[in-house]
This record gives structure tokens, C-alpha cells and sequence, in this order.
């Protein structure tokens, strides 16, 4: 192998293992890794740097802004019918027009197959046709680069009973999108304990000096499993519904909840159960079933969607 080659190979190997190391790496630890002395790593690394990798310094630790990189991607047909997909549903997701989301679309659909252009671009258009709110998407960059970066965030909460606007410091585990909007899992300073924060309800965000990282006891999929969409928490409370006969085969067809067990009724129809922190996140879900459904358990969820009802009726 050439010595070029060798220096070519040496810098991916660098980016890779930066890449895989969100906290960094010092020289030394490059350099034992690869196997080359510190001056040549340092060189290296200025080179990287002079070709545009987002480097950053810290403490004597180098490594990659994850939020500034780009990378090159080479996908297979299917791979890439999948993105296509991811897309689409994205673009339900977003409920503004984000110019983040209409790059990343483009730049995807500069490498699909001809035949899966016009598809991603529905949810291009899509995108595009969303009334356009600065606000949010300056708050979701800052975020996001608090979390891709290690750095506590300062939000400004406005709380949706009160109606008050809090101050918050929080350190971002991760952003979800669900079909009502994105929301944010962090550690918030001032409950100290786990939040979940609403992006529409976050009116601010600037970025702090102070770094976090994210206990390693943390598994975000064993949190989100204690919530019915998004709003997760340590207490588990049974919900029990039964559906009409009519409704069994579509109950049947598919995953509701981790938890769930289903259980066939002799006179038709069937019970659903699911173990959730916050049953009330199921009202919406619950209430499109109609008279399809009814709630069994817990009591106090069966009164307050009988009440829903009756005002519902009443309206009409």
C-alpha cells in the first residue's frame, strides 16, 4: 500500500472512531489505536479539519459535531424505499414549515432511484404547503444541538395550566416524534427528575457552556414503554377496554402497546388490556373508537369519557 493510501485509510479511521465516541478521544488514545505516532495524529487532525469535518476541542479530548457533519451514504433499493417511507411520515409529523426537513428531503431524493423520486416528493410539497413559524424551528436547532453535542439547554416552558412561562435548564436524552408533534425526554434541573416537554409549548432555547451526559442506566425504549404514545413514568396502571364484535378483527390486526393482552369475549367482542403510567394520554385514542369501545378500567377514566360523551351529544 502507497503512502497516500495509507494516510487515506488513516483519516477514515480517524473519523470513524470519532464518530463512535460522542465524548472524544485525547492524541494519545488515536494514536495507540492506530498506531502512529502523536505528531502525525495532530497533523491529521488539522488536515480533517482544513477539509470541512466539524471538529471540536475540549479539555485536551477531540471529536466530531454530530450536528454540523455531513456524510456520505450509498443505499441500497430497499434502503432507500425505506427512507422514502421514514419521510412520509415525517412529513405528518411536522405541523411547520421546517427548512431542515425540506434540505434533508431534497438532498435524499439526489440519490433515490428515478422510480421513488415522485413519492418523496409528496412529502417534500407537503412540508413545504405548512405555515412557516421561526420560533419553533430555532428552538428545535438549539436542542438538537445541545443534544448532539453534550450541552445543557435553558428553555423557556409555558406551562399549559397555569399558563405561566418558566425558566428550565434541562440536559436532552432525546427527541421523539409522535403524530401530535415532537417531544422532548430530558432531565430537567428544576424537578430533578426526568421530564417530558412538548416542542409547541417551548417558546425559547439557548445553548449553554455547561456539558451533561446521559447515564449509561438510562434505556430510553424501557421509559417510552411505560407510556402509551410518549408520557412515561415508574407508576404502571391498568386500563382495560372492550370492544364490540364488529371492531375485533381491527384490535387483532395489530401491536397497540408493549404490555397488551387480548382476550376473546364468548358473547363476542373482546378485552384489551395495557399497563401505563398516564392513562389519560389514551383519551384521544380511546374517544375515536366511538361507540365501539367502552372502558372498563380504571373508574375514573370510564366517568370522565362518559362525560366527554354526553357533552358531545349534547353539542348535536
Amino acid at each position: 500500500m502507497t503512502r497516500l493510501a495509507n494516510r487515506t485509510a488513516r483519516l477514515r479511521e480517524i473519523e470513524d472512531l470519532l464518530l463512535m465516541t460522542p465524548n472524544g478521544l485525547s492524541v494519545n488514545e488515536i494514536s495507540e489505536k492506530l498506531e502512529v505516532n502523536r505528531r502525525t495524529i495532530y497533523r491529521d487532525l488539522e488536515f480533517l479539519e482544513g477539509q470541512g469535518v466539524p471538529l471540536w476541542q475540549s479539555n485536551g479530548r477531540y471529536g466530531i459535531n454530530r450536528t454540523r457533519y455531513l456524510a456520505n451514504v450509498r443505499l441500497g433499493f430497499h434502503e432507500a424505499l425505506t427512507l422514502v417511507m421514514a419521510g412520509l411520515l415525517l412529513s405528518r409529523t411536522v405541523d411547520e414549515r421546517n427548512p431542515h426537513v425540506i434540505a434533508a428531503l431534497q438532498k435524499l431524493a439526489g440519490i433515490l432511484p428515478p422510480s421513488l423520486l415522485d413519492h418523496l416528493q409528496r412529502a417534500i410539497e407537503r412540508v413545504r404547503q405548512r405555515q412557516g413559524n421561526q420560533r419553533q424551528s430555532a428552538v428545535l436547532e438549539t436542542i438538537a444541538e445541545g443534544w448532539g453535542t453534550g450541552h445543557k439547554v435553558k428553555v423557556g416552558y409555558r406551562s399549559p395550566r397555569s399558563g405561566l412561562l418558566r425558566q428550565r435548564v434541562i440536559s436532552p436524552y432525546a427527541i421523539e416524534p409522535t403524530p401530535s408533534g415532537f417531544y422532548i425526554i430530558c432531565h430537567d434541573e428544576w424537578a430533578e427528575d426526568l421530564r417530558t416537554f412538548k416542542l409547541d409549548r417551548l417558546e425559547s432555547a439557548m445553548l449553554l457552556k455547561k456539558r451533561y451526559t446521559i447515564p449509561e442506566s438510562f434505556d430510553l425504549e424501557a421509559h417510552l414503554a411505560t407510556g402509551w404514545r410518549i408520557m412515561a413514568g415508574d407508576e404502571k396502571n391498568e386500563v382495560v377496554l372492550r370492544f364490540t364484535p364488529e371492531m375485533m378483527s381491527r384490535v387483532y390486526e395489530r401491536q397497540w402497546h408493549p404490555s397488551q393482552t387480548l382476550e376473546e369475549l364468548p358473547e363476542g367482542g373482546c378485552l384489551l388490556r395495557v399497563q401505563v403510567a398516564r392513562p389519560e394520554e389514551m383519551q384521544p385514542w380511546i374517544r375515536s373508537w366511538g361507540s365501539a369501545v367502552e372502558v372498563l378500567e380504571p373508574a375514573w377514566l370510564r366517568a370522565q369519557i362518559a362525560a366527554d360523551l354526553r357533552r358531545a351529544v349534547a353539542q348535536y
